[in-house]
């Protein structure tokens, strides 16, 4: 059975019981076998069989109890992920416009309401006595139903949730106010017939019983909320935004000879790209002349600009600092790193942690049960003989203060704020379930090659049985390993490159996973590899030299013909300095640690020595990874496994956690479920922090939104009023609802504050020592400047540009001191200053 994925805009949600019951109605439709839906973005991710079920079935069920559906469609190769942001964006733009007008609307119209209704009691004698009681009374009427008119939307989708019996948070907020508003005009006519019949007893009574101030300000301060609510949800999308906004809006080109300025969207496949000095790089391709210094910081958190020449990879949305170049586009549009971050981020955002789902289960039945709890309310009241409008206050208190908005928000807006932080870290979570269980894990598995160490290993000793020099040797050597891909092939590979030797052609080549390379040469049959494969081979060796150079934990290769050892080729990989203090702050967690690797028992545990490694893993096959694995498993362990290479992907995919390095294979990155774009260990660390403080929060949320409803309900109800007399009018239920929901979203964006408990880790290969880095000036001359007003904006100008430490603009001399932090091309602070108006004449 295939199943399909589709995304789908849902309009209408306002509540967590919204979102309950569109999950809810959903997943009854034979052919779903999943549905996650999000009140943040207002978005739900069905996977279904399309043979029982469609999209037109699924939209259809959602409008069935009040909601709009519609499948996204595909989008055109030219709009990517921008297009859809930017349309994104303007939707919640629109809203928070609308609620915005809404609210000020209603505001202004409320605050002569309340001081007509409130006024005489407050000493504000507006339209006082029952002389004006009639003219009070119809002065009320017009204003409230003018204010329930501007926000309409309440009772729209409310009563229509109601009537699909599918309550939601509008319901309860429809049903306060409309029954205040009622009683209200209930007692207007009551006023008219006093006032009719000479009763002005009744006319007293009815002057007192006017709801209508309650009716509007119970919506009204319900829209407060939610347009604050609104603001602040707003900004857990802060992050996403910050990574749409790095991606460049142009590109140059080759085109027929000549170089073009076209939109980035526009870039192909194949196309040759311009980069220059202060240049973004439009799209993900590989250098084929030029070099340059790329900042990639935005992408991996590199602090360090890197030497780019020709052959080497680019990623979009890198800033170039210095150097010009030329690079082939090969991945364009969705498929450059930028989208690709940017659809994770924004997927696992909108995920839902099994952590959500008890919020969720209570959301599906918490209206219905709060609209009882308000009918039983006014029930008991009125038969413990208090009046009608005593019993009215009661219910629709408990009916206002018990919005289910806070449940709903308490798990997306922190799983939102958090994952956009950590991509901010260079740590991509695909999902809101791996950040779950990420801080549960008690085990970590790291694989050696590339994870531990640095993964250039380089050839350390060369041993000869044979009458050969060591260029011969290393020629024969690295003539048998060409067609290997293997990190340690590539190592003697790159020492022949290095020392410009001819490699002799490989009539035959047989690659053994884990254990060597077979080759014929010039009709002779060659092996290299591990003891292991060797011995296999009926070739005896010097296992004392094999011995010696384990033990100094450099991993031996031995080439032979088909009788006899040749000699062997000693390499070692250099553990990186991250790898040593992530490894210190695992132990530091009480996290089992567990080094797997092909490497021979003497070479793994030289290695591990030193780094405090609870359980070291050799000769392990690559299709045994998955194995051990589950053999940790199986002993109830919570397993994290790190990799980075094809062999990994079973293992990644079997442990609890896969977290794929940056720099390895897309097959170990897809089969991840953490991405690590920095390539330091160091990262697992801040990964397992940031879900901590995710997971904390949540369930600060989550209680907090819980003993509000517990203790507010009964408080509305009047469960307190015979022995302490306390009793909670529907305006200040209504406020204390609003509170909630902001409280528990200005508490999960306290996460944007987050820092990773170690930094600054020196990577004797990736970081250059701050003691290293000396400041230098510049002076540029600028024209075109008038006034003070001119000096900040250059001045802005300039402090803008990456690498400017200050800038300090002087208006009589036209100039402008640059201070720097690292060489900055000339050009690159001309354009700065040339996009604000105004003309650069020269640098000193």
């Amino acid at each position: 059975m295939l199943l399909k994925e589709q995304q789908f805009d849902v309009g209408g949600m306002t509540c967590a019981a919204c979102q309950a019951n569109v999950e809810k109605c959903v997943l009854k439709l034979d052919g779903v076998k999943n549905v996650d839906v999000s009140l943040l973005s207002n978005s739900m991710k069905v996977e279904y069989d399309e043979d029982k079920v469609d999209e037109d079935k699924i939209s259809l069920a959602v409008e069935n109890i009040g909601y709009s559906a519609s499948a996204k469609g595909k989008k055109k190769e030219s709009e990517g992920f921008k297009k859809e942001w930017d349309d994104r964006q303007k939707r919640v733009q629109d809203e928070q416009k609308h609620a915005k007008q809404r609210l000020v609307y209603s505001l202004i119209l409320l605050v002569p309401l309340m001081l007509i209704a409130m006024g005489p009691m407050m000493g504000i004698p507006i339209l006082a006595g029952e002389e004006n009681a009639m003219i009070s009374s119809i002065t009320q009427l017009l204003l409230a139903t003018i204010i329930l008119f501007i926000q309409n939307h309440f009772f729209v989708h409310g009563f229509k949730a109601l009537i699909k019996r599918a309550p939601n948070m509008d319901s309860l907020v429809a049903i306060g106010s409309l029954a205040s508003y009622v009683y209200g005009l209930y007692s207007v006519y009551r006023m008219a017939y006093g006032f009719g019949y000479g009763n002005m007893e009744v006319v007293h009574h009815a002057m007192h019983a006017l709801y209508f101030e309650s009716a509007a300000m119970i919506v009204t301060l319900v829209s407060v909320g939610k347009y604050l609510e609104s603001r602040s949800k707003s900004k857990t999308t802060d992050a996403l935004s910050k990574l749409v906004d790095l991606a460049p809006k142009s590109a140059t080109i080759i085109r027929d000879g000549k170089e073009i300025l076209v939109s980035a969207s526009e870039v192909m496949q194949g196309d040759i790209v311009v980069i220059k000095p202060g240049q973004k790089i439009p799209v993900d391709g590989k250098i084929i002349s030029g070099t340059g210094y790329v900042d990639q910081s935005t992408i991996t958190g590199e602090s360090i600009p890197v030497e780019k020449q020709p052959g080497d990879m680019v990623i979009s949305a890198t800033l170039n600092q210095n150097g010009s170049f030329k690079f082939e586009a090969l991945k364009v549009g969705d498929d450059t790193t930028l989208a690709q971050i940017i659809r994770l981020v924004d997927e696992a955002g909108n995920s839902k942690a099994p952590i959500a789902r008890l919020a969720d289960k209570v959301s599906g039945i918490f209206v219905p049960i709060v609209i009882g709890i308000a009918i039983v309310t006014a029930i008991v009241w009125l038969a413990l003989g208090q009046s009608f409008e005593f019993a009215l206050s009661n219910a629709i208190s408990v009916l206002v203060i018990s919005c289910p908005c806070a449940l709903g928000l308490a798990t997306p807006v922190a799983i939102m704020v958090g994952t956009g932080k950590a991509a901010s870290q260079g740590i991509l979570i695909k999902s809101a379930q791996s950040l779950e269980t990420l801080h549960s894990v008690d085990t970590i598995v790291l694989d050696k090659t590339g994870t531990i160490t640095s993964g250039k290993p380089s050839i350390q000793n060369i041993v000869k049985y044979k009458d050969m020099s060591d260029d011969a040797f290393l020629t024969l050597a690295a003539s048998i390993e060409q067609g290997s891909e293997h990190p340690l092939a590539l190592a003697i590979l790159s020492k022949a490159k290095q020392k410009q030797l001819s490699l002799k052609s490989v009539e035959e080549f047989e690659a053994v996973g884990g254990k060597g390379v077979k080759a014929k040469i010039d009709g002779q049959t060659y092996f290299a590899g591990n003891s292991i494969f060797i011995k296999e081979n009926g070739i005896s060796f010097n296992e004392k030299d094999i011995e010696k150079l384990a033990d100094e934990g450099k991993t031996p290769l031995i080439f032979t013909d088909k009788t006899e050892a040749l000699g062997i080729i000693a390499v070692a990989d250099t553990i990186r300095n991250t790898s040593k203090a992530a490894i210190q702050e695992f132990k530091q967690k009480g996290l089992h640690v567990v080094m797997l690797t092909g490497d021979n028992q003497r070479t793994a545990k030289a290695v591990a020595q030193g780094l405090h490694i609870d359980e070291v893993i050799s000769d392990v096959l690559p299709a045994d990874k998955e194995s051990v694995i589950r053999r940790l498993q199986r002993e109830q362990r919570k397993v994290m496994m790190v990799g980075d290479g094809i062999n990994d992907a079973p293992a990644l995919m079997r442990a609890d956690i896969g977290v794929a390095i940056g720099q390895g294979t897309d097959i170990a990155i897809d089969s991840a479920d953490i991405v690590l774009m920095k390539n330091s260990l160091l990262d697992v660390n801040t990964a397992i922090d940031l879900s901590t403080s995710i997971i904390r929060n949540i369930k600060m949320n989550l209680f907090w939104a819980f003993f509000y409803n517990f203790l507010g309900i009964p408080v509305a109800a009047g469960v307190f009023y015979p022995l302490f007399g306390w009793l909670l009018s529907p305006m200040i239920g209504s406020a204390a609802m609003s509170l909630s929901s902001v409280c528990v979203v200005t508490n999960a964006l306290r996460l944007r504050f987050f820092k990773p408990s170690v930094i600054n880790v020196k990577d004797e290969e990736t970081i250059i020592e701050k003691e290293e880095v000396k400041t230098m000036k510049k002076t540029m001359i600028v024209d075109g400047m008038m006034c003070q007003n001119c000096v900040r904006h250059v001045k802005n100008a300039l402090e803008g540009v990456d690498g400017v430490i200050s800038a300090n603009v002087v208006l009589d001399s036209k100039s402008a001191e640059i201070e720097m932090s690292q060489k900055i091309a000339d050009e690159v602070l001309f354009n700065a200053v040339k996009e604000e108006g105004y003309t650069p004449v020269e640098i000193r």
